[in-house]
């Protein structure tokens, strides 16, 4: 009943803000249904990894994703993966959890910030203060995906599946970030794009999780998925309706939330 419940949870915080599933599905495994936290690194990435692919496919098929852009990223994520997942292996778990909540304060004031300097409009139409940014988008919102640009994007997705193969995560709370900072791509668009980048990077995950020898539970992961699904689906509906820099603030205040979280847990 937990399972469900607390999936349902996450489902509604991934359909919101396009990430942060994981980011709420680890504390939740490990502090609310008493699971090793290694084991739930790898339910999380197989939970989240299916309920992004059920949100995603409708957003598909309203043209709500950038699906070049969100390739370019995923693969670049798929290759970084594996190596986050054997790095973390060689690092004490608090100092592991120490890190992954400072990188998260981090985001979260960047997103902040950005939110505050600039509307969804100004995105679209690219008119930052930064003339020479490697990718710059068209009057239409239409990304111009130069070699630079491409480069770009395949660096930080590296970076993203990376972090996201080290910290067990679904990598949602990177990619949507990543996505407006880098790729100067509206937070309601960054938001469904995440969606297919987190599919495509769960399943390098999940691999390897695997491949180094650590099983999950499918009932725990089946339970969490299906309350996922009926979560996501409300999230999405309400994401819809709130103003872009209202949704990323929100976003940026729950990624606080959980880092706040996180370092209390260590050093309190």
């Amino acid at each position: 009943m937990f399972s469900i419940l607390f999936g349902a949870f996450v489902g509604f915080a991934l359909g919101l803000t396009g990430g942060g599933g994981s980011l709420l599905a680890v504390p939740l495994l490990v502090y609310g249904l008493a699971i090793a936290p290694r084991e739930a690194f790898g339910i999380s990435l197989a939970a989240v990894g299916v309920m992004a692919l059920v949100g995603v496919v409708p957003r598909i098929r309203t043209a709500q994703v950038e699906v070049g852009t969100g390739f370019l990223f995923a693969v670049a994520g798929m290759f970084g993966a594996p190596l986050g997942t054997w790095v973390a292996g060689m690092i004490p778990e608090t100092v592991l959890l120490a890190m992954f909540a400072f990188l998260m304060l981090f985001v979260a004031w960047r997103l902040w910030r950005e939110s505050q300097t600039k509307n969804e409009t100004r995105q679209a139409a690219c008119e930052t203060d930064d003339k020479g940014s490697a990718c710059q988008r068209t009057a239409d919102g239409k990304l111009r995906l130069s070699s630079s640009c491409a480069m770009l994007l395949a660096m930080v997705g590296l970076i993203t599946g990376f972090l996201s193969g080290m910290f067990g995560v679904g990598g949602g709370f990177v990619i949507v970030p990543a996505l407006v900072l880098f790729s100067r791509m509206p937070i309601h668009k960054a938001i469904a794009t995440s969606l297919l980048v987190i599919v495509l990077i769960s399943i390098s995950g999940v691999a390897s999780h695997f491949a180094n020898g650590r099983g999950i539970s499918l009932e725990v992961t089946g339970l969490f998925v299906m309350g996922g699904v009926m979560g996501m689906s409300l999230g999405g509906s309400l994401g819809k309706r709130l103003p872009a820099s209202v949704l990323q603030k929100v976003f940026a205040c729950g990624i606080a939330a959980v880092a706040i979280f996180i370092i209390s847990k260590i050093f309190i």
